[in-house]
């Protein structure tokens, strides 16, 4: 193999850790009298991977009544950002169209925090709309969007990231704590990651199971996909399946991060009754302790884990994609709102 070829490491050598499940089957069948909320986001390279990098997103809540065919689409939100290689906002637009976003472009990407965005559209983050989820969720794509370079990158490529990555943060989660297989004796990041083969997200049998999906990215590209199921049975019941997968060179697509999370609430007050969290691919085999904390949540109450997940579960005792999936949650009450506000008979 030539060493200025992508590496393509076979998926037979990156055996998953036993503490994680493998991956899951993404989409059950939606329950009656649902709401099922489903968005990605994908990112890619239209010129090159040392070019702008391309992010567009999706996002749609979708209610089901008494039977699969009974649907109403709630609200929707559509997202494309470009971001330039010194990591700068280049363009950015949107469905709902909000011309207080421009207010980001030409800024650094570091500079146009999640608070700042936030900020920019009170009445999104207000009514946690599908938009303002994607908005959320651009700094989680763009952070794990690095797994596409170790995919893609050549053997002289790795070494060079290698060196690189010598520099890279200890003690910021479960994965990267300081003694972690993410490291290598020399004290640089390995260059490798636990992944696994997954399947579609969506459904033969259910045309509506997600919102309208992009044709599959051949290149190299990373997608982030949410679900979260909430439907009332006596108490508040979701069912929330997150994923990071990306393409290899050879044309097969892998997680790198997968969780599917099940949480019982107060349906009046939005308490967490029950939550348990199932890690079924992450890269480093410390990463699945994160989820043995979240009982931590416990008793707290839905609306307010967008802000006091972050500061319940940070460092090495949490996982950065497993509390982004668990601060999507805030968003649950408006859904069973929604619900409630619709008739019976759809």
């Amino acid at each position: 193999m030539s060493s200025n070829m992508p590496l393509d490491l076979p998926l037979g050598s990156r055996i998953l850790t036993a503490a994680v499940s493998g991956p899951s089957q993404p989409t059950p069948k939606r329950r009656p009298h649902s709401i099922r909320r489903t968005s990605t986001l994908d990112i890619d390279w239209p010129k090159g991977m040392s070019e702008s990098a391309r992010v567009r997103g999706d996002a749609r809540d979708l209610l089901t009544g008494s039977s699969d065919s009974h649907v109403r689409v709630l609200n929707q939100g559509w997202i494309e950002v470009h971001i330039g290689p010194e990591r700068v906002y280049e363009s950015l637009s949107t469905a709902p169209e909000h011309a207080s976003l421009q207010r980001v472009v030409g800024v650094p990407r570091s500079q146009a925090s999640r608070k700042i965005v936030a900020q920019l559209v009170p009445e999104e983050s207000y009514e946690g709309s599908p938009l303002f989820l994607l908005l959320d969720d651009l700094p989680g794509i763009y952070l794990a969007s690095g797994e596409v370079m170790l995919e893609w990158s050549s053997v002289k490529q790795l070494k060079s990231v290698s060196g690189v990555r010598e520099q890279m943060p200890r003690d910021v989660c479960a994965g990267y704590e300081r003694s972690s297989s993410a490291f290598l004796p020399d004290g640089s990041g390995a260059a490798t990651h636990q992944v696994q083969a997954v399947q579609e997200l969506t459904r033969a049998d259910d045309q509506q199971a997600w919102h309208t999906l992009l044709p599959e990215i051949v290149v190299a590209s990373m997608r982030r996909a949410r679900r979260i199921d909430v439907w009332l049975d006596g108490e508040l019941h979701i069912d929330a399946f997150f994923q990071d997968s990306c393409m290899t060179p050879s044309g097969v697509r892998v997680g790198v991060h997968e969780y599917t999370l099940r949480v019982v609430a107060d349906p009046s007050s939005g308490e967490i009754l029950l939550i348990d969290a199932d890690p079924r691919i992450l890269p480093f085999d410390e990463c699945p302790g994160a989820a043995k904390n979240i009982d931590r949540i416990l008793g707290m109450h839905l609306h307010d884990l967008r802000s006091v997940v972050p500061r319940t579960l940070s460092g090495t005792i949490g996982c950065t994609h497993l509390n982004d999936m668990l601060r999507s949650l805030t968003d649950v009450p408006g859904l069973v709102q929604e619900m409630s506000e619709e008739p019976s008979a759809i």
